[in-house]
């Protein structure tokens, strides 16, 4: 029994570091763009199937708009009307004006009884009684020009507030930002998701990787920047991929334990990113040549 469970360590220690002199053992990783609202509501249309390739630009999905539309259409509707009383034509701007003309009237009224008052021909009291009359206009006039500057700041968010709702009902309609692949569908028409919730699964084919891992000595010949030559399940030929990435942790391959007499089995994460990604899939396991 002993010789059994040893011969099957030996061999599962085997598969997990399945390493031939002239080649390495790795995998195909996608970096999946997770398609999701804004903002929580209730799905409207999907219209793309799992499978489908897509362009970027074009429309995946659609959420219900009834709520966001009626928002929308309350803030258009207090931004005409702001804009109507900021008017030159309305009650705010004749208010302004009609406050200026009693201000100026009220003005020269004072400068008469002034050269008046120096002449002899006015009172002190008619003089004081036209001072306060044209400090009163004046106070008219610059609640009047301060009510229609805060009118027109209203205006501005009010018309702010239309902007950012129309913006809102834009975005209802999520778009595939680049092109490529719909890999998962996880939610249906009808269905509520939330902000942030992930409703379609898009692969870019461009988001394709090759992981494997590499022992220390190795890692010379893998520093990023590094084309390297990999083979695949279904590869007519030899592709091409450059290292991105080397990890700077080691970590064992399983199952050892960590003492200094395993350093061998010490390895390292690398990433490279195919030149050609025609016919990989996730998860795909490919042998890299090494340099």
């Amino acid at each position: 029994m002993r010789k059994i469970l040893f011969l099957c360590a030996a061999l599962y220690l085997t598969g997990c570091s399945d390493q031939s002199a002239d080649r390495l053992t790795g995998y195909v990783e996608a970096e999946t763009l997770y398609m999701a609202p804004q903002e929580s509501g209730v799905v409207g249309n999907i219209l793309v199937i799992e499978g489908d390739r897509v362009n970027a630009g074009d429309v995946l999905f659609r959420m219900k708009a009834e709520r966001v539309l009626y928002q929308a259409e309350q803030a258009e509707a207090a931004a005409s009307a702001a804009e109507k009383r900021t008017d030159d034509s309305g009650s705010l701007a004749k208010a302004v004006v009609e406050a200026k003309a009693e201000r100026d009237r009220a003005a020269a009224d004072f400068a008469r009884t002034q050269k008046l008052f120096d002449r002899g021909y006015a009172t002190r009291a008619r003089l004081d009684t036209e001072r306060t009359a044209l400090a009163a206009a004046e106070a008219r006039l610059e609640r009047a020009r301060a009510e229609r500057q805060a009118a027109e700041e209203d205006y501005q968010s009010f018309e702010a507030q239309a902007g950012f709702a129309k913006q809102r009902l834009d975005d209802l309609a999520v778009t595939a930002p680049e092109a490529g692949s719909v890999e998962r569908i996880y939610r249906r028409a009808g269905e509520v998701a939330a902000a942030g919730d992930p409703v379609i699964a898009l692969l870019p084919p461009d988001n394709l990787k090759l992981r494997f891992y590499a022992p220390e000595k190795m890692l010379s010949s893998f520093a990023p920047g590094t084309e390297i030559s990999f083979d695949c399940d279904g590869c007519a030929a030899s592709r091409k991929a450059r290292v991105t990435y080397v990890a700077s942790e080691p970590q064992f391959t399983p199952p050892v334990i960590y003492n200094l007499d395993e350093r061998e089995k010490l390895v390292f994460l690398i990433e490279a990113r195919p030149s050609e990604t025609d016919g990989l899939r996730p998860g795909l396991p490919v042998d890299i040549a090494l340099p």
